[in-house]
This record gives C-alpha cells, sequence and structure tokens, in this order.
C-alpha cells in the first residue's frame, strides 16, 4: 500500500516530507523524481551557514516510515483571509440545494 502511495505522489509531482526510519530523520520538501522496483530517488535541498545544497538520496522503500504533504497554508500576516462570500459572483459556486439552508 505505501509503495502505491508513493507512487501516486510521484506521479503527481507533489512536494513531500518522508521519514527515514533507519536513520531516524525527516527529508523535508522533497520530491520523488524516481521509482524503481523497491529504490525510490528523492531531491531536496538544504540550507545550512548561507549555503543552499541540492540533494539526490536514494532509499529503499523498507526505510521509509512516513510520508506527508503538506494540503494548504494560510499566511499569519495582516488581514482577514478572504472567505467565498467575498469572491466575486461570477465566480461563486452556486448552492445546489437552496431549500437546505436554514438561516
Amino acid at each position: 500500500m505505501l509503495h502505491r502511495k508513493i507512487y501516486q505522489l510521484y506521479s503527481e509531482g507533489h512536494e513531500v516530507w518522508v521519514f527515514l526510519r533507519d536513520q531516524q530523520r525527516w527529508l523535508e520538501r522533497a520530491r520523488i523524481i524516481d521509482m524503481e522496483g523497491d529504490l525510490v530517488t528523492l531531491r531536496y535541498e538544504t540550507d545550512e551557514e548561507d549555503e543552499v545544497s541540492s540533494w539526490e538520496e536514494m532509499v529503499r522503500l523498507e526505510s521509509i516510515g512516513a510520508v506527508t504533504r503538506k494540503l494548504a497554508s494560510v499566511s499569519r500576516g495582516e488581514g482577514e483571509p478572504l472567505v467565498s462570500e467575498d469572491c466575486p459572483e461570477a465566480e461563486q459556486i452556486p448552492n445546489p440545494h437552496p431549500e437546505a439552508n436554514h438561516d
């Protein structure tokens, strides 16, 4: 099942966070760039002391303990986030069940 999920994330090109069980560390913001047999190739960057390094690492499927991906993020900056009522009327999704609206 993990193999199928990793293949799906690879096919979709999502950025992922991967926990390597045998090394007890997270690879953050990695891209799965190849899968061959039980080997997964990951590409990621690290930022250490004014130096950005790009890494490509091959790991075995059995080494992967967890895979996560960010679904969304919201800025904590000034102002309120926009909600659906703030969208222009032409861009709003119509309510499929207007009679079920119990305001």
